[in-house]
């Protein structure tokens, strides 16, 4: 049974919408957590900050392993259809695609996870904002606290060395 180029895009676009949503789902998962690091981070609690870093560490993993196989389906579409291209995209894909549907399914699929992506990198940015102030204000404070070296020696070298050369007993008597 031989599949016309139009089915085997169908085939592939199911597949490949499906691994979008996936991979929606995992940034969106990391927007949430972004947003209570952002919360940790506000309210100092660096105990909870470390669980959600490490959350989402497991999240940053399941996003790899579902964009691995988002490059594998778009491979395995151009290379079943026969097209030879060298940026093998989703966007790309989309211009081989007749069905005007399924065309329009891909692309809000694509624009809600960039959509998603971009949310993240805004969250991210603030995040690391917030860390970047606080860690001014921790070097402010620390500054603030240790002496400098002048203040060490708040005392003129030559009043210590007057002292020293006065005798305990006045010998003018």
């Amino acid at each position: 049974m031989v599949e016309t180029v139009g089915e085997v895009i169908i085939i592939h676009t199911e597949k490949l919408l499906t691994n979008l949503d996936e991979l929606t789902e995992h940034h969106e998962m990391l927007i949430s957590i972004s947003k209570s690091k952002t919360e940790q981070i506000k309210s100092g609690d660096m105990d909870n900050f470390s669980k959600l870093l490490m959350q989402e560490r497991k999240q940053l993993q399941a996003i790899v392993q579902s964009e691995t196989k988002r490059q594998e389906l778009v491979n395995q579409v151009f290379n079943e259809i026969g097209i030879g291209q060298k940026d093998k995209t989703v966007s790309e894909l989309m211009n081989h695609i007749t069905n005007k549907e399924e065309q329009k399914r891909l692309d809000e699929a694509v624009t809600k996870l960039a959509n998603s992506i971009i949310e993240l990198k805004q969250t991210e940015q603030l995040n690391n904002e917030l860390i970047q102030q606080s860690m001014q204000f921790v070097q402010l404070s620390l500054d603030m606290l240790q002496p400098s070296a002048q203040s060490i020696n708040y005392t003129n070298k030559t009043v210590k060395q007057e002292r020293i050369k006065q005798s305990v007993f006045d010998s003018k008597a």
